[in-house]
């Protein structure tokens, strides 16, 4: 038997249509909030993701060549085909531009629960702005997004990159190798940090401090102990999120996202229902389209890892009650099989999820099919009750049926 490859999934439709259920609160959330979708290609060149995240990235990437000899990747993440697509159609738009993407993205690593080879993402996009509006507005709509799907138990963390980056040009990390120290930070493998930057020339009594600095997390009052410019920004930041009625926020200034682009504001949300793999959606300020050849835009983005919020929905016991069909209609005589996919089509017109026997089966087996397909509904189709102008009209939960007028049919099912 040939199976689907290692970390990826078939979804059959009862899984499918709960996930496009969710995707479409997603998107009727990012459309209220004034975005619009761009949607790019599922591979790209592949120094599109280098330039993004340096050569390290390859040993992630689904890279292959084309017949064309070019070097091409599956996309790992959403944020990089973004910024390209909007240096190559966009730049002379008018700003700010307010994007939102739903798509698959490609890493090769280890599979495990919540995470997956191929894997989807939901995210955003607010490109030519570099305000404490603009973060807000984004931070906003995250926790709208998580709001609307239903989940109650999540933390919303808020640090700045830029104390971090300033303390560590401070201390005297070379600059080339700030993200180095940023990395090891973002997952506090402060043992690893320390001979890194004990061979930098960086004092213990630094060192320490600098740990102490990611360490600093708490509510609101903590925005007192965030130097300069920075604390005040994120005030600002917070401010606005209150007014949105965004009140609920820890400060982490431990919050570091581990990438290199990041300039400013930065946030994560964790539901703590998924344990040691709790990130569920991350996100920050940065510039990136110089590096793909546009002039330097200052953006805020963040993206919600769409499989792992499925996943801790799962895990705080959100049950998605799917859509059956309203009607199944069966012929009860092959004479009047022809009237049961008329009558179908007619409910189909009048807007209704109609299904109708195409197995020709007796009509005991067919109610038992309608049962099985979770039908509310089935039409009965009798000789004698069609030459009245008439069908029966089953309720499938309580088993109780009626004769119908055929033209009244359809208000019939919808009283």
């Amino acid at each position: 038997m040939i199976q689907c490859p290692r970390g990826t999934r078939d979804f059959l439709p009862d899984e499918l249509e709960k996930r496009r259920s969710y995707e479409a609160v997603l998107r009727g959330v990012a459309e209220r909030f004034g975005f619009r979708e761009i949607e790019t290609p599922i591979f790209e060149n592949a120094e599109l993701f280098i330039l993004r995240s340096g050569p390290g990235v390859m040993k992630e990437l689904y890279a292959f060549k084309d017949k064309g000899d070019r070097d091409l990747a599956l996309r790992p993440e959403m944020t990089a085909p973004v910024v390209r697509a909007f240096v190559d159609g966009m730049s002379n738009d008018p700003k700010p531009i307010k994007l939102f993407y739903f798509g698959q993205c490609f890493r090769y690593e280890r599979p495990q629960s919540g995470r997956y080879r191929e894997f989807f993402q939901f995210g955003a996009e607010i490109i030519g702005s570099a305000t404490p509006e603009t973060d807000a507005e984004a931070i906003a709509m995250a926790a709208s997004m998580i709001k609307a799907l239903g989940l109650k138990d999540y933390k919303l963390r808020i640090g700045h990159i830029g104390v971090l980056r300033q303390r560590i040009k401070n201390i005297g990390v070379p600059t080339d190798r700030t993200a180095e120290i940023l990395q090891k930070l973002d997952k506090k493998l402060y043992d690893e940090a320390r001979p890194l930057l004990k061979d930098m020339g960086v004092k213990d009594e630094d060192a320490d401090e600098l740990f102490a600095l990611t360490e600093t997390v708490g509510g609101t009052e903590v925005l007192d102990k965030v130097p300069g410019e920075a604390g005040d920004y994120l005030k600002k930041v917070v401010a606005y999120l209150a007014a949105m009625g965004v009140t609920d926020v820890e400060i982490d200034l431990g919050v570091v996202r581990g990438l290199d682009y990041y300039t400013g504001m930065v946030f994560e949300v964790e539901a703590p229902a998924l344990g040691a793999e709790k990130q569920i959606c991350g996100g920050g300020s940065y510039t990136l389209s110089e590096l793909f050849g546009g002039e330097k835009v200052f953006s805020t983005g963040f993206a919600i890892g769409f499989d792992r919020i499925l996943l801790a929905m799962e895990k705080e016991g959100i049950v998605y009650t799917p859509k059956n069909p309203d009607v199944y209609v069966v012929a009860a005589a092959d004479s009047v099989r022809p009237d049961s996919f008329r009558i179908a089509s007619q409910l189909r017109e009048a807007g209704m999820i109609a299904d109708v026997d195409i197995m020709g089966r007796k009509l005991g087996k067919a109610l038992r099919y309608a049962a099985a397909i979770r039908a509310r509904w089935a039409v009965i189709i009798g000789p004698e009750e069609i030459a009245r102008g008439k069908v029966v009209l089953r309720n499938m939960d309580s088993g109780a049926q009626d004769e119908v007028v055929l033209a009244d049919l359809a208000a019939s099912i919808r009283a």
